[in-house]
């Protein structure tokens, strides 16, 4: 093979291009090193194994996400929370949606950077101000996160092949009420989405904005 100069950069933007080709399955330091004309152990020297690289090929992923959007993804800096809550997992969103398994990749990466820090401290400074507990703004900011990802697996986890509802609603026939929840649950990801991102929202603001007490209170 030919000599290749590689730093953790090369193999991480390497990693994210094929992982569009072959997807996280087929993505391993073997395929990386083919690709880059290298041996496999030269990739140890950079990551000692697959789950440090999907952790470096995630942070890149968010700082592509930031610089796109001048460091605070999908609002301006001095948005109210609201808006800053929904812009960013609008965001992530998109950006998931525009890698093969981005959500695989994503979900439960640790950054190896700080690209992240200062959106969060935004956030949490809005909610500061909103009346939020710090310990409340990090569970409704965590909750929402937790919903992208999921939804962001759940239709990623579905392909490319549009789902037969109608077929469903067939097999379904004797249970009416689960037939005719089809289109709710396998089409128009984009409303859906956006209303379940309200429903995060509206539901954070109810119990912790302003003070007001958490759900387990008295």
């Amino acid at each position: 093979m030919a000599t290749t100069r590689i730093d953790r950069a090369l193999v991480a933007d390497t990693a994210l291009r094929l992982l569009n080709e072959v997807g996280l399955d087929g993505l391993s330091l073997r395929a990386i090193a083919k690709e880059l004309k290298v041996q496999a152990p030269a990739l140890y020297w950079h990551f000692k194994n697959k789950q440090a690289l999907l952790d470096e090929m995630a942070t890149v992923m968010y700082r592509r996400l930031a610089q796109e959007h001048d460091g605070v993804p999908g609002a301006r800096p001095d948005a109210p929370w609201q808006e800053l809550l929904a812009g960013f997992n609008r965001s992530l969103r998109t950006m998931l949606l525009s890698y093969r398994d981005g959500a695989k990749v994503y979900g439960g990466a640790r950054f190896t950077g700080t690209d992240h820090a200062r959106p969060m401290e935004v956030l949490l400074t809005e909610m500061g101000a909103a009346g939020f507990a710090p310990a409340d703004a990090v569970l409704a900011g965590t909750t929402a996160y937790a919903y992208t990802m999921g939804f962001v697996a759940e239709e990623q986890g579905m392909g490319d092949e549009p789902f037969d509802v109608g077929a469903r609603a067939v097999r379904l026939a004797d249970f009416p009420l689960a037939a005719a929840a089809g289109p709710g649950l396998f089409e128009d990801y984009d409303e859906r989405f956006e209303a379940g991102l309200r429903m995060v929202i509206a539901g954070a603001e109810a119990l912790y904005a302003g003070g007001a007490p958490g759900a387990d209170a008295p």
